[in-house]
């Protein structure tokens, strides 16, 4: 009987992925049957459960599911050459199980309407829609570095703990679900990193757990944008997969967030990501537009830039590798690339709002 049903849990694993690639042409069914119907109940429940745990319960399940792997394979190493059927049929069972429940918790987020079509915004720009936008940013981070009172050359550091960061997070929720009730969040479940170090060498700065619904926060970042990804991990506990929608949902939450500490992190965040942009397409521009952003704002951006330098290797490689075919396979065509995607939504959103 457990055979049985080991090789019927393997056999579900390609039904699965052809499943999910139907519901790939099905955006509006995702959308509203799961990312706005049974996912938020999941997620609420699941940030219930385990956001009052002081650590991170999600760091303590992988540590153990590590464990129990490695050690099924020290004792069925043998099975791979007496029994290679049954061995890779156990393996692949436990794929499908882990396949289907990271889709259920999450993982179908993935396959919603992209964030473009639901706040009815454009997603292509031309050139000087880009350049007009990063000039309104610009002048926008210099007014608000002069605004907190700091020198231009001076790089400004948020006056506030880590943990002060997260609770103050939730200011910039609350003012955005006035206009968006989809990103109201409430309970809240973000913490900081166990793994903060193995994640800094491969190169994140934090992560979303599906299995506990906990937003993770790298806790080495001491920089500006420790405010933005907690953000950004919140908008993945709201359901918005995609990396590059997440980055603008933190960018309009530290922006309408009331405290001025956190409207300047999401002006120069937002502003990193269309300079680059500017690079990308005009390198005279880029060089102009450079020479009016404040010295302590590019110093931010050095900054973080050191930060990653310092933990450079090789494993980095792989893991973005595997990250970006992780994404490409979910629905992101242009995989770690499709992260430009953000200043498309910057530009058309703002294209007609005063910042």
């Amino acid at each position: 009987m457990q055979n049985r049903t080991r090789v019927i849990l393997a056999l579900l694993l390609p039904v699965q992925y052809i499943v999910l690639k139907v519901l790939l042409q099905f955006p509006e069914f995702v959308e509203h049957a799961y990312s706005r119907g049974l996912y938020p109940m999941l997620s609420t429940m699941a940030r219930y459960l385990f956001g009052w745990v002081p650590f991170s319960v999600g760091d303590i399940f992988y540590l153990l599911i590590g464990i129990l792997a490695i050690r099924w394979l020290l004792l069925n190493a043998k099975r791979l050459r007496r029994e290679p059927l049954r061995f890779f049929v156990d393996i692949f069972a436990t794929v499908s199980i882990v396949y289907f429940m990271f889709h259920m918790l999450w993982g179908l987020n993935y396959y919603r309407v992209p964030l473009h079509e639901t706040l009815a915004l454009e997603r292509d720009y031309t050139t000087e829609q880009l350049v007009s936008t990063t000039k309104r940013l610009i002048q926008k981070s210099n007014e608000m570095h002069r605004a907190l009172g700091y020198e231009e050359s001076v790089k400004i550091d948020l006056p506030y703990s880590q943990k002060e960061i997260f609770e103050k997070s939730l200011n910039g929720y609350e003012h955005l679900s006035k206009e968006f009730p989809a990103l109201s969040y409430h309970p809240k479940s973000i913490k900081k990193s166990g793994w903060s170090l193995g994640l800094t060498y491969m190169g994140y700065s934090g992560y979303y757990n599906p299995f506990s619904g906990e937003a993770q926060v790298n806790n080495l970042i001491k920089t500006y944008k420790f405010s933005v990804v907690s953000c950004h991990e919140m908008a993945h506990q709201l359901g918005y997969a995609a990396e590059n929608e997440a980055n603008f949902i933190a960018t309009l939450a530290t922006i309408n967030n009331t405290d001025p500490y956190f409207q300047y992190t999401g002006y120069i965040f937002a502003l990193r990501y269309c300079v680059n942009e500017v690079a990308r397409r005009d390198m005279d521009t880029y060089n102009q537009l450079i020479e009016t952003i404040y010295p302590g704002i590019l110093a931010s951006y050095k900054e973080m830039r050191d930060f990653w330098d310092r933990y450079q290797n090789p494993f980095e490689t792989f893991s973005k590798n595997f990250w970006d075919q992780f994404l490409k396979a979910n629905n992101q065509s242009k995989g770690i690339m499709s992260y430009s995607y953000m200043v498309a939504l910057v530009i058309n959103y703002f294209e007609d709002r005063p910042f």
